[in-house]
């Protein structure tokens, strides 16, 4: 009979050889590294707010563990460890494998040992907490932009949210489109490396989860600034012979305020531009400048001639308006 433990230590227990003390036990034991602060992080992923139900489990497994080590990225932390609690409706073992073999290949590929978690009986939900390692004083917040900054996104945004209203028969993508799209709502890329990278390059930083101005926002209001987007600097989106004025109009609006990109939004100095560069061709990942941090408050969106362009919304809000 496939009772709670059993589940656990068939599909969830593996080997954690940096830590003092993995699963089994009441708390898992971790060492960090001297010198180093702890970067810790958690994130909810709940059956249809976060991810349709019918969604590949190997895939689900790769996102749940993946957008929490985007969170990491974001703070320029080295991903160390992780804990996973969920509920599931239901025992259904090889729904669960698969989710494990998807959570467990993200985790090897970031180097994340996961050292413990608990499973309940209920509606389908996953919650992560992760946890990495910095040097002091070389986090990366989101209050250190500065009027003058450049605003920089890596990827392309939007991707994952064009993705999802393809999967809800909202638009019908035309080729390529439907492999990169889906591809980006369900097996993000954290950018661990480029959070490496900007350690003492990037003014601020975010990841874009709820929308790129929703969440250049909170850069802006938590730095005292606003932002200032150009619309001929965003980064291009894949074009097809379908490519017609609706279609266009629903991808800028999922660049701007669609979520699930998990790509990094940053700033930095004028001055740092071509360390930038240097980044983007390190590690063959376009990095778009599409901004200016500048005096005031908000997100403002400029067309070619430099005139404000409004949107209906900004980004997701789990309890209030999306505008």
């Amino acid at each position: 009979m496939a009772g709670e433990f059993n589940l656990i230590r068939k599909y969830f227990v593996r080997p954690t050889p940096s830590a003092i003390l993995g699963p089994g036990d009441d708390c898992a034991l971790v060492q960090p590294s001297p010198g180093k602060q702890l970067a810790v992080t958690t994130d909810m992923l709940v059956a249809g707010t976060h991810f349709l139900p019918d969604t590949n489990p190997r895939n689900l497994g790769w996102k749940a563990l993946a957008v929490n080590i985007s969170d990491l990225a974001a703070m320029g932390a080295q991903p160390r460890w992780a804990t996973l609690a969920g509920a599931l409706p239901a025992v259904d073992e090889a729904w669960i494998a698969s989710f494990a073999d998807g959570f467990f290949a993200c985790a090897a590929e970031y180097g994340v040992d996961v050292i413990g978690g608990d499973t309940t009986k209920g509606p389908l939900n996953v919650c992560i907490t992760a946890m990495g390692e910095v040097e002091p004083g070389r986090a990366l917040h989101r209050d250190g932009a500065k009027a003058g900054d450049q605003i920089w996104v890596s990827g392309r945004p939007g991707l994952a949210s064009l993705g999802l209203a393809h999967l809800q028969g909202r638009i019908t993508l035309p080729e390529p489109w439907p492999r990169l799209c889906v591809g980006a709502l369900e097996k993000p890329r954290p950018r661990v490396a480029l959070g490496l990278a900007l350690n003492g390059i990037a003014s601020a930083a975010i990841d874009v989860s709820d929308g790129l101005l929703a969440d250049l926002g909170h850069i802006a209001e938590r730095s005292g600034c606003a932002a200032a987007v150009k619309l001929v600097q965003l980064p291009h989106l894949p074009k097809g012979e379908s490519y017609d004025a609706d279609l266009r109009r629903m991808a800028l609006e999922c660049q701007l305020t669609g979520g699930d990109d998990y790509e990094l939004c940053f700033t930095a100095p004028g001055t740092q531009s071509l360390a930038i560069a240097q980044i983007a061709a390190q590690l063959e990942l376009p990095l778009w400048n599409i901004g200016e941090m500048v005096a005031g408050a908000g997100v403002t969106v400029l067309d070619p001639d430099g005139k404000p362009v409004e949107f209906d919304r900004k980004g997701y809000d789990h309890f209030g308006p999306t505008s």
